[in-house]
């Protein structure tokens, strides 16, 4: 019997963590997730992008707090006991992600996976993976690691401010 970790390596299938921003329910590979936590109180960052939260003490890990439902302008955003954040462990770096809701851990076959389309949402392209299809859901397959590394997140410059 295969683990879990080798069956998404061998093709057979992609684990994926699915959550919802907005209306929208996305997924992102599970193995880049270190934990789901509820929203706590943030040190700020002075001059951070708005979606930048602020900072969090982890067990003595300073972890950036990005609110994706402000990256993506997905109307309003509360803060409350049903916040949650996931924690990412991405290219040796630990991010936090609030997002709207957890909905669950999914496999995905890879002829559940379409291509992802252009087009208009607050996401680039270039960090989707493609679209996937289970029991009349759709969901949206980020790479999650091109998205927290890339320029326009500015967490490399925040995390060294922060450091």
């Amino acid at each position: 019997m295969q683990s879990s970790h080798e069956q998404s390596a061998g093709g057979e299938g992609r684990e994926l963590l699915t959550f919802t921003l907005g209306s929208e329910e996305y997924g992102i590979d599970i193995l880049k997730v270190q934990e789901i936590r509820g929203y706590e109180a943030v040190t700020t960052i002075a001059n951070a992008p708005e979606f930048i939260k602020g900072v969090v003490n982890l067990r003595g890990i300073i972890v950036p707090i990005v609110d994706m439902r402000i990256k993506f302008k997905l109307g309003s955003v509360t803060y409350d006991q049903t916040t949650v954040v996931i924690i990412l462990n991405i290219a040796n770096r630990v991010v936090g992600m609030v997002v709207d809701g957890v909905s669950d851990v999914t496999t995905l076959k890879p002829e559940e996976i379409r291509p992802a389309p252009e087009f208009g949402s607050g996401l680039d392209v270039q960090y989707l993976q493609g679209l996937g299809t289970v029991d009349n859901r759709m969901i949206i397959l980020l790479d999650i690691e091109k998205l927290m590394t890339s320029r326009d997140m500015e967490l490399v410059e925040a995390a060294e401010i922060a450091a």
